[in-house]
């Protein structure tokens, strides 16, 4: 019976493997994006506000403040 499951185990542990690997990808190119861009958090705020905040709480747990002000200051402005 051992043998049987073995290869059905493997490959969903290569599927959940694929996925993490995605997961942290994607999470790396969102980070960046949002980082390099105040347009696209802009773009955020309005699609994915739940997303931004978790950028700026963790820009700000990494030491880097006023970017959320920042970003204020110029929407306001805008508008």
């Amino acid at each position: 019976m051992a043998r049987t499951m073995e290869p059905l185990a493997r490959k969903i542990f290569k599927g959940v493997l694929v996925a993490e690997f995605a997961g942290v990808f994607g999470a790396y190119f969102l980070f960046t994006k949002m980082n390099s861009s105040q347009d696209f958090r802009q773009t955020m705020s309005k699609k994915f506000p739940f997303i931004l905040e978790v950028y700026y709480k963790s820009i700000e747990q990494a030491g880097i403040y006023g970017t959320r002000e920042q970003d204020q200051q110029k929407w306001d402005s805008n508008n």
